[in-house]
């Protein structure tokens, strides 16, 4: 299975991005972006790859202590950027990102001592996708559009696991999908 762990931006803040993403989708040359779906959007803390069915448990139980360690936090979506000479548009966050950062290491923590997803970020940078472009494709308009996006905060109560199906269809602009496989409080163990 392909895996992450994630935050889950609540419905009223999809919604809430969903009417920003609307009016950057007006924008000229918004058609030659491939938009990311709000059913899809999350925070990811830690991306594990390819995790073996029998190593999912171990996972599971590394993650769920991570949870438990962790107090429910405030964050709300807000501003914008963009990764890799325009190859990436997103959102970030505001609110108590020094917790969201903790959570990211103790979820990639719990991977690496479940024996998954090696990688270690080394600064974490809250970002929620909202568009990818292809080559030097120009968008600091977007991101100029974004930067005085900020969405009502919400209390981050929860930390997903989520499974990754990618496209295999072959149609042009087809999307991944995730479904989330579990989930735990956060402070559970308070």
């Amino acid at each position: 299975m392909r895996l992450f762990a994630a935050v889950l931006p609540p419905p009223e803040a999809v919604e809430e991005l969903g009417r920003e993403v609307r009016a950057l989708r007006r924008l000229a040359g918004a058609d030659t972006l491939r938009w990311t779906q709000p059913d899809g959007w999350h925070f990811t803390l830690a991306f594990y790859g390819e995790v073996p069915e029998e190593t999912v448990p171990e996972l599971e139980r590394r993650l769920e202590r991570a949870a438990a360690r962790s107090a429910p936090f405030p964050l709300a979506l807000a501003g914008g950027g963009s990764f890799g000479r325009g190859k990436a548009l997103w959102t970030g966050a505001s609110g108590d990102l020094t917790a969201l950062g903790r959570l990211a290491g103790r979820a990639q923590a719990a991977g690496r001592r479940a024996g998954v997803g090696g990688e270690e970020h080394r600064h974490y940078r809250a970002h929620l996708t909202l568009a990818r472009g292809k080559g030097d494709t120009g968008l600091r308009p977007y991101v100029d559009a974004l930067a005085e996006f900020a969405g009502t905060a919400w209390t981050v109560g929860e930390l997903v696991l989520v499974r990754s199906h990618l496209p295999a269809s072959g149609v042009p602009g087809e999307q991944p999908r995730y479904a989330p496989v579990a989930r735990w409080a956060l402070g559970a163990a308070r």
